[in-house]
């Protein structure tokens, strides 16, 4: 079973010119990714926000998808 998360995140190049990228999962609880390039951070940041889900599962206020496969 596949889950999608639709979160709005943001990105912007530091002082330092790393690529950061970071969402709310919850109004407590934020991640965030890093990267050299734009597409490194948000990469990062989706494995990120992986690692929060398995952790603490999906918060209710998500939208939430689930495929499942036709038989």
């Amino acid at each position: 079973m596949r889950r999608q998360l639709h979160l709005p995140y943001i990105a912007a190049q530091d002082e330092d010119g790393t690529w950061v990228a970071e969402a709310a999962l919850t109004p407590d609880i934020f991640v965030s990714g890093e990267g050299e390039t734009r597409e490194a951070s948000l990469e990062d940041l989706r494995t990120q926000i992986t690692r929060a889900v398995a952790e603490s599962g999906a918060p209710d206020q998500l939208t939430v998808d689930v495929d499942v496969p036709e038989n």
